[in-house]
C-alpha cells in the first residue's frame, strides 16, 4: 500500500492541536460566562453529597477540566468553607461531568464545523458586547474541536488498511495489557483524556479499530486521568 507518511503525521498532529485548542477555548469562554459563580456553585449548592454531586457535574461541564474542578474544592476545603463530605461528592460529579466531552465529540456534526467556526468569529469580533463575545468564543472553540476531529479522522483513514497497524489493534485486542499500556502512555504525553478519546472514537469510525481493541485504551485513560487530579 502506497502510505504518505508525512501527511498521515502532519493532520494527525495538526488535527490533534486544533482539536486540544477547541476544548481549551470552549472551556476558557464557557469559564468567563460563568465568572465567579464557579466557587459560589460549590459554596452553596453541596448543603448535601448529592447536591456536590450535580455541583460537580456542572462546573466541570462548564470549565472543561474535571481537574479544574477538583482544584477549586481543594481549595475550598482548605479554607474551611466545605467539609471532607462534601467535597466527595463534588469530586464523583466531576469524574461524571468530564464524560459530557467525549459525550460531544460523539456528535457527527463535523461536517458543519466551518459554518460553527464562522459564526463564533463573527460574534468574537463584529460585537463589543463582552457577553456576546464570550458566547462566540464558545461556538468558535466548539467548532474548532470538531474541526480537529475531522483532521484527525482524515489523518487516520489509511491506517485501516495498513497491515502493522492492523497486526498492532489484532495483538491488543488479544493481550489487553498492551491497549493498557498505550492508553497511559498517550494520555501521559497529551494530558487529555478528551483527546484520546476522541482518536480512539475516529479510529473505530473509520474501521481502523474494533470495541475489544479500544475498550483496554478506554479505561486505562480514564484511570490516568484520574491519577493526575492527585
Amino acid at each position: 500500500m502506497d502510505l504518505d507518511v508525512q501527511k498521515l503525521i502532519f493532520e494527525f498532529i495538526g488535527g490533534l492541536g486544533i482539536f486540544l485548542f477547541g476544548i481549551k477555548y470552549m472551556g476558557d469562554g464557557l469559564q468567563k460566562s460563568a465568572g465567579d459563580k464557579l466557587r459560589d456553585i460549590l459554596d452553596r449548592f453541596t448543603t448535601n453529597p448529592l447536591m456536590g454531586v450535580f455541583a460537580g457535574i456542572l462546573v466541570t461541564v462548564l470549565i472543561q477540566s474535571s481537574s479544574g474542578t477538583t482544584a477549586l474544592t481543594v481549595g475550598l476545603v482548605s479554607a474551611g468553607f466545605m467539609t471532607l463530605r462534601q467535597a466527595i461528592g463534588v469530586i464523583m460529579g466531576a469524574n461524571v461531568g468530564t464524560t459530557v466531552t467525549a459525550f460531544i465529540i460523539g456528535i457527527k456534526i463535523d461536517e458543519y464545523a466551518l459554518p460553527i467556526i464562522a459564526a463564533g468569529a463573527i460574534l468574537l469580533f463584529f460585537f463589543k458586547n463582552q457577553k456576546i463575545q464570550y458566547l462566540g468564543q464558545i461556538v468558535f472553540g466548539f467548532g474548532t474541536l470538531f474541526y480537529g476531529l475531522k483532521i484527525m479522522g482524515g489523518g487516520l483513514k489509511p491506517l485501516r488498511e495498513l497491515p502493522a497497524f492492523i497486526d498492532l489493534t489484532v495483538t491488543m485486542s488479544d493481550n489487553p495489557i498492551l491497549g493498557v499500556v498505550v492508553g497511559t502512555v498517550f494520555t501521559v504525553i497529551v494530558q487529555s483524556s478528551s483527546a484520546t478519546v476522541g482518536i480512539l472514537q475516529e479510529l473505530y469510525g473509520q474501521g481502523a479499530m474494533d470495541l475489544s481493541a479500544a475498550l483496554p485504551v478506554l479505561l486505562e485513560t480514564i484511570l490516568v486521568q484520574r491519577l493526575q487530579q492527585f
